[in-house]
């Protein structure tokens, strides 16, 4: 088992949501409140009326479990690749396309278990645009912090209240890390030049960037339909009779485009995390590993 992977994704995973939250708090309300006209407009209104604070709604909850999700993600990654390859009787020669798409799926499907409960605590915290700056007569946050917004959805809505929207992540997260880890590996493919074993840094953060916006392209449709599930009941009456009934309804009102709305600025946030987020992984599992070699060679099924 390739313990380092599990350990370098989960510092990997950390830096990423350190760079990419603030926008991803703004995705996450222009994905589920019509009060925002726009990218621009809930970006303005957050900061007016909540500061700089409003953009890291409940950021500590993804950073508390980003270790374990990350982890999951990148270690069962890499050892599904090692598992496919022994399968075929690869011994240790490069594994193909369709062997890294599959491992992505698998590890894209077995992070939510861990994944499903942080995050629906990241999305409630993050849709709180009450600001506890407000006056008396300001109507106040539902959820005073992380671990009072999950024990409030476990006495509200049960146990299982945690998982709800688990299906659409599964849905979002299985097919984005298949893209994810496929176009890492083909970019950096191509942008290794003959004779070496993997590109140089800036090959790889580019692949990393690109490979960021592929699995955000494929993921945003689901996201929406995850987010909206999510919130619903949270402060209104509740709307949704389940999944499917989630995603007719949000076709029949709101049409089609409205799961692409959010997809400029998944993008926007997708690079520079994805660039973080797979150059930290290599340096880390370089050094972990500590072989002669461990620089000069990629690690993500291009070995």
């Amino acid at each position: 088992m390739h313990i380092a992977d599990f350990v370098s994704g989960s510092f990997a995973g950390a830096c990423g949501v350190a760079v990419g939250y603030p926008l991803d708090t703004v995705k996450v309300r222009i994905q589920t409140q019509k009060q925002f006209a726009g990218i621009w407009h809930c970006a303005a209104t957050t900061f007016s009326k909540e500061g700089v604070h409003g953009f890291f709604k409940g950021m500590s909850t993804p950073m508390a479990t980003i270790s374990m999700t990350s982890s999951v993600v990148f270690g069962t990654y890499r050892n599904c690749l090692q598992c496919l390859s022994q399968l075929r009787g690869g011994g240790g020669g490069p594994n193909s396309k369709i062997e890294v798409f599959l491992s992505g799926l698998v590890a894209g499907t077995a992070q939510i278990s861990v994944m499903a409960p942080g995050d629906i605590v990241k999305v409630r915290l993050q849709c709180q645009t009450e600001s506890k700056r407000g006056g008396s007569n300001m109507r106040k946050p539902k959820y005073r912090g992380p671990v009072h917004c999950l024990l409030r959805i476990i006495k509200e809505e049960g146990f299982l209240g945690l998982y709800k929207g688990a299906l659409p992540l599964m849905l979002r997260d299985a097919p984005s890390f298949a893209m994810y880890f496929l176009t890492y590996s083909i970019i950096c493919e191509w942008l290794t030049d003959h004779g070496k074993k993997r590109p140089d840094w800036s090959g790889v953060m580019l692949a990393g960037g690109v490979a960021g916006i592929s699995g955000w392209t494929v993921g945003t449709p689901m996201d929406v339909i995850k987010a909206r599930l999510q919130m619903d009941g949270a402060r209104e009456t509740k709307r949704y009779r389940g999944f499917l009934h989630c995603v007719t309804d949000t076709v029949r009102v709101e049409g089609v485009g409205v799961f692409f709305r959010s997809l400029g600025i998944n993008c926007v946030r997708a690079f520079p995390v994805g660039v973080v987020v797979f150059f930290t992984y290599e340096v880390l599992t370089g050094f972990l590993r500590a072989r002669p070699d461990s620089v000069d060679t990629p690690r993500l099924g291009l070995e």
